[in-house]
C-alpha cells in the first residue's frame, strides 16, 4: 500500500463560524493508494477527538499501525488497491494541523488561549479547502465515527454534492448534556491542574511529566468509551497482585488499566488542544442556526448510511435512529439506511469491531 504524509499552507483567511478569522492554516494528510485518472476513486476519512490522520498502514519504527488499519488497507474492507483514501488531521488537533500552539502570524506567538473556538463546519471547511487544491472536486464516501462522524454529517448537510455516499458511525446529530458532561470532567480537570498554568505550561514539561488533570479527564472518556458488559469481561473483581487488599491505595485490575492507559496521555496529546476539540464537540449541533433538524437534513442529497453500536454509552443507538427517522419523515428513506451493529466494547467498537461491520460497509460501496 502507498502511503504518503504531506503538509499544506493556506494563506488565504479561513472565516469562521464564531465570526473570527484564522489568518492562515496548516493541513497535515495522508494518502493510501493511487488517484486514478479522473479522480472519481477518493473515499475521505474524518478521524474521532484523539485520532490523527494516521489511518492505516505502519510507519517503520511504529510499534502500532493506524488507528483504522483493520478497515483500510490493501485487499480489505476500504481496498486501496482501488480506492484513494486520504485522512486530514484535524484543525486544532496535536498531530501537526494548526492548532492553539501553532504561531499566530498577526502577534509572532503562540496562540495558547487566544486560539478561536472551532465549529464541525470549520474543520470541514479546512478540509474542502485541501481537496480543492488537490484537484479533488468529488469524493466517492465520506466515512467517520464519533467526531469523524460529526464531520461525515457535516459534509452531507453542507456539501451536499461533494460525495455519493456518507457514512457516519457511533455519532450524533447534536451532543447531549451526558456527552458534555463527560467533557466537564476533563475540562475542569485540566483547568485546575497547577502544573497547566493557565494554559501557559512549557510543552517540555509535558512530555516529561505529563498532566495529571488531562489524564484525569481522560479516564473518564475511557469509562464513556468503553462499556460496563466490557469491564466486565475483561477484568471482573480481579486485584493487582502487587497490591494488598487492604492497603489504601491498593488497585484493582480495573484502576491499573485506567492509570496506564490515561497517565501516558498527556506524554503525546497536548492538553490545549484537548480543551479546544472538547468544545469543537460540545457545541456541535446539526441543525444550528434552524428552528428544526430537519431543516437541514433536508439539504440531504447523496445517500447517508448510519452505524451504530448497541452497548455505545457516549452516543446511544437512539441518537442515530432520530436522524433515520427524520430522513424518513422528509421523504428521504430511499436516501437512508441504518443498522445497529451488536457490540460489546461500546462507543470503541467502530474501532475494533470491524469484522462486525465490513462486509456490510462493502455492501454499499458496491453501489
Amino acid at each position: 500500500m502507498k502511503i504518503e504524509t504531506k503538509v499544506e499552507k493556506f494563506t488565504e483567511p479561513l472565516h469562521l463560524e464564531s465570526g473570527r478569522i484564522l489568518e492562515e492554516f496548516e493541513l497535515i494528510y495522508e494518502t493510501y493508494g493511487e488517484l486514478n485518472e479522473d479522480k472519481s476513486n477518493v473515499i475521505v476519512i474524518c478521524h474521532a477527538l484523539a485520532g490523527s490522520h494516521h489511518v492505516a498502514g505502519r510507519y517503520a519504527d511504529e510499534a502500532k499501525p493506524g488507528w483504522w488499519d483493520k478497515f483500510i488497507g490493501d485487499g480489505k474492507t476500504i481496498d486501496t488497491t482501488k480506492y484513494f483514501v486520504i485522512c486530514s488531521n484535524n484543525l486544532g488537533s496535536t498531530f501537526g494541523s494548526t492548532n492553539p500552539l501553532s504561531i499566530d502570524p498577526s502577534t509572532k506567538k503562540e496562540y495558547r488561549l487566544k486560539f478561536p473556538v472551532l465549529a464541525i463546519s470549520d474543520v470541514v471547511k479546512a478540509q474542502m479547502r485541501l481537496y480543492d487544491r488537490l484537484g479533488i472536486k468529488n469524493a466517492f464516501a465520506v466515512i467517520g465515527g464519533s467526531m469523524g462522524g460529526m464531520q461525515t454529517l457535516c459534509y452531507a448537510i453542507e456539501h451536499p454534492t461533494f460525495a455519493k455516499h456518507y457514512l457516519a458511525m457511533a455519532t450524533t446529530a447534536y451532543t447531549r448534556p451526558w456527552a458534555i458532561a463527560i467533557n466537564k470532567l476533563a475540562i475542569e480537570s485540566i483547568r485546575h491542574d497547577p502544573i497547566f498554568k493557565n494554559g501557559f505550561y512549557k510543552k517540555d514539561d509535558l512530555e516529561a511529566s505529563g498532566l495529571p488533570g488531562l489524564a484525569i479527564g481522560r479516564m473518564a472518556g475511557l469509562i464513556a468509551y468503553l462499556s460496563p458488559g466490557l469491564f466486565n469481561r475483561k477484568f471482573g473483581r480481579d486485584y493487582a497482585s502487587t497490591d494488598g487488599l487492604y492497603e489504601l491505595f491498593g488497585r484493582f485490575e480495573v484502576e491499573k488499566y485506567l492509570e496506564y492507559n490515561a497517565y501516558s496521555f498527556p506524554k503525546i496529546f497536548d492538553p490545549l488542544s484537548y480543551l479546544y476539540i472538547c468544545k469543537t464537540m460540545n457545541i456541535f449541533d446539526a441543525g444550528r442556526n434552524k428552528d428544526k433538524l430537519a431543516d437541514s437534513f433536508d439539504k440531504v442529497q447523496g445517500k447517508l448510511h448510519l452505524i451504530s453500536f448497541s452497548d455505545d454509552m457516549l452516543f446511544f443507538p437512539e441518537e442515530m435512529e432520530e436522524i433515520r427517522d427524520i430522513m424518513i419523515e422528509l421523504g428521504k428513506e430511499k436516501q437512508v439506511t441504518y443498522k445497529m451493529i451488536d457490540s460489546k466494547c461500546g462507543h470503541d467498537s467502530f474501532l475494533v469491531e470491524v469484522e462486525k461491520f465490513k462486509d456490510y460497509v462493502s455492501e454499499i460501496l458496491k453501489d
